[in-house]
């Protein structure tokens, strides 16, 4: 609860950007930080893997999860404004679902006490880039179904975002600025 009201007293705006794999989330963050002049808060999972010697376990999705929400309240108690999050606790619930068929509760727990403002939906309408760290590019449109289902069973304000290049940017800032015209 502490962490709550750091957030709600910062003015802080938290923004996730989620969706399957290869989706351009990493980019879509970093530019939408970039164009509203703030923070972003990069998917710690990738630096995490890439730095394991060996196959990741279950375990290490518990301990991603933990960092990149202590990343993301420590950088939203620093921050006015909108805070863009590249992942969420939704891309590590569908994770952990998919591999292991279960998810840890902290994840869940987490994303329940922390919503997001708002959340953009990277849809898989971009061509799938093979990376070391992906593992499905074959089940692109299901894990696409999933994401839009929890978000709308989390009755989470979110949009989908399509479209390639600058018109992928644009629409997403279209979808922000339409949402908190409305709700800001």
């Amino acid at each position: 609860m502490g962490e709550n009201r750091k957030t709600q007293q910062s003015g802080c705006q938290r923004i996730a950007i989620t969706g399957p794999e290869s989706t351009g989330k990493s980019q879509l963050a970093e530019a939408l930080a970039k164009h509203h002049a703030t923070q972003w808060v990069p998917e710690y999972a990738r630096a995490y893997l890439n730095g394991l010697d060996r196959p990741y376990h279950y375990s290490d999705i518990l301990h991603i999860a933990k960092q990149q929400h202590e990343m993301e309240m420590q950088l939203c108690g620093d921050t006015s404004g909108y805070l863009f999050c590249d992942t969420d606790m939704t891309v590590l619930q569908i994770w952990c679902e998919v591999k292991y068929g279960r998810c840890h509760d902290f994840i869940l727990r987490t994303a329940a006490a922390f919503p997001y403002d708002f959340t953009l939906l990277c849809d898989i309408d971009l061509p799938w880039e093979d990376d070391p760290l992906r593992e499905h590019p074959h089940m692109r449109q299901e894990l696409f179904n999933r994401y839009l289902y929890t978000l709308q069973q989390q009755h989470s304000p979110f949009a989908v975002i399509r479209g390639l290049g600058e018109d992928r940017f644009a629409n997403a800032i279209n979808a922000i600025d339409a949402f908190f015209g409305k709700h800001g």
